[in-house]
């Protein structure tokens, strides 16, 4: 019988193999200094498009002072225990409805975390007899959701609507057959790619198939449709989405998530999502913390503007020098390279090291294996000057790319580590 931490410890997974060499600068990086277009990574300023602060609101004035206001009247600690016994306020209800008419549905439920919500909410909905219909390219939270299913699940090509008809028939076949329902999940924005999920498409089928539907929208949510509404706005149809969810931690600059829909079915997750009815109610220094936020994001189109100068100047000035940006239909801005993962490890620590620009590389398993790309989010706080600088160290590092002298960095540090460890 083996060890069951020994057996782990062995096998560190497909991230935590390459913990010796890449702690501290590709993986668990420290960024410091105040959240915005410019911080400090080992020592040294870099434009940072690794943020999630589309909206520049992480260190707004207003929001700020919020922040401080409501740490100052209330700390850090009320309300204690869960909302279902001592965690309930008025402002808390006052936040969902807000959440609520914001997104056009009747209700909303407030969450402590998105990641942990999206789970909770997938295994609130959903027993043995009922069927999940999900995009294959699905946010790992809904992955995981999906993995706790007792019953059957298909999945779909990502936004591939006649894999995703095939995969309706079969979940009607089976749910006909244990007199269950079906669940369908996309993302409103898909996080890596950028690409907008095929929520128009989707719906459409609901003449066809009998089904609900429910979308993360974290990458939406307050940065696509009218007054940043989201994606279902973008695309006019999110009177159709059944069930509406979105995270604080992109547009909002916060913690904290939500789930919108009728009121009949929000109710139902108020009194069965296990997340929630064991966990600690959302602080009080988070709740005026979004309603601030919330205030500012519905009501400020300048902001968003500011937003999309940034995405088109940054998007188009990287297709202009023949960068592939995929089909990004968002602000992420992912630029996918052919070079070998080893090159493009290099690569990024000279985009870092030597350009000072801070950008995420993603590999598997965040993305497929033969995938290799670098995210780019734009914000309002970005400037063109970060902007101009990026295009230019990308065009620079890619001629060494294409020109081999990554395999050569590599060459000499191989040989160089032999010359270290060599016997003498």
């Amino acid at each position: 019988m083996k060890d069951l931490f020994e057996k782990r410890i062995k096998n560190m997974g497909p991230l935590g193999m390459y913990k010796d060499i890449a702690e501290g600068f590709f993986i668990f990086p420290k960024l410091t200094g105040q959240v915005g277009n410019r911080m400090h990574f080992n020592g040294r300023e870099v434009i940072t498009w690794s943020v999630n602060n589309y909206l520049g609101l992480a260190n707004h004035p207003e929001v700020r002072k919020a922040d401080a206001d409501a740490a100052k009247k209330y700390g850090s600690a009320y309300p204690m225990g869960a909302r279902m016994m001592s965690g309930q306020t008025e402002l808390h209800e006052k936040l969902e409805q807000q959440l609520a008419d914001f997104v056009e549905k009747e209700a909303a439920y407030l969450l402590n975390f998105g990641y942990q919500g999206v789970i909770s909410i997938i295994d609130a909905l959903v027993d043995k007899d009922d069927v999940i219909v999900y995009d294959v390219d699905s946010h790992a939270c809904i992955v995981d959701g999906v993995r706790l299913h007792p019953g059957k699940r298909f999945a779909f090509r990502h936004n591939n609507p006649e894999s995703l008809e095939i995969n309706l028939q079969r979940a009607t076949k089976v749910s006909k057959q244990t007199g269950g329902g079906i669940l369908v999940i996309s993302e409103g924005v898909f996080g890596m790619r950028g690409t907008q999920g095929i929520i128009k498409e989707i719906v459409a089928l609901k003449e066809k198939f009998n089904f609900r539907f429910f979308v993360d929208d974290a990458h939406g949510f307050g940065v696509l449709g009218k007054n940043g509404m989201g994606t279902g706005s973008e695309q006019r149809v999110q009177n159709n989405i059944d069930l509406y969810f979105s995270t604080f931690a992109k547009a909002m600059a916060a913690t904290g998530a939500f789930v919108a829909g009728d009121k009949n079915i929000i109710d139902y997750l108020r009194y069965n999502m296990r997340s929630q009815i064991f966990a600690k109610s959302l602080q009080m220094v988070l709740v005026e913390g979004a309603m601030k936020r919330l205030e500012l994001l519905s009501k400020d189109d300048d902001l968003r503007n500011r937003l999309w100068v940034n995405v088109h100047s940054l998007q188009n000035g990287l297709k202009k020098h023949g960068f592939d940006i995929g089909t990004t239909a968002s602000c992420i801005t992912p630029v996918f390279l052919s070079g070998s993962l080893v090159e493009v490890v290099l690569l990024t620590k000279e985009l870092r090291e030597e350009y000072g620009i801070f950008c995420s590389m993603v590999i598997y398993p965040v993305v497929p294996k033969d995938m290799v790309l670098l995210r780019l989010i734009p914000t309002a706080v970005h400037s063109q000057q970060d902007i101009d600088m990026t295009i230019q160290a990308f065009v620079d590092v890619r001629a060494k790319l294409n020109a081999g002298g990554y395999k050569k960095s590599l060459s000499h540090l191989l040989q160089r580590l032999q010359a270290v460890n060599s016997p003498r």
